[in-house]
């Protein structure tokens, strides 16, 4: 992209910016540390997660929604949570709909 705002693969393909990579940690430490001031079988909205990570005022942490269901995604990835609907652990593929995150069990 221009002006040099993106990274490209050696395919050429932009990846994320240094501020989209900074804000996807940001929301996983979120959700992590929301999890662990909770009881052991709680869970969070990623909404929760986007207005914990939100840096400004007002309700511009919506913006960051996909984001931080993209973040529990890669959590579920890594082993560390559960998406779940219904109180029951879904694929993260399959979710649709409102989606809860929860530790592992």
């Amino acid at each position: 992209m221009a002006g040099g705002t993106y990274e490209t693969d050696g395919a050429g393909e932009a990846n994320e910016t240094v501020s989209e990579r900074q804000t996807d940690r940001r929301l996983e430490r979120a959700i992590l540390e929301l999890l662990a001031r909770r009881g052991p079988t709680a869970t969070i909205c990623p909404s929760d997660a986007a207005r914990a990570a939100y840096e400004g005022d007002g309700d511009g942490w919506r913006a960051l929604m996909e984001p931080a269901r993209r973040a529990a995604r890669r959590l579920v990835t890594a082993g560390e949570v559960e998406i779940t609907q219904r109180g029951q652990p879904v694929d993260p593929a399959d979710a649709r709909g409102p989606i809860r995150i929860r530790r592992v069990r």
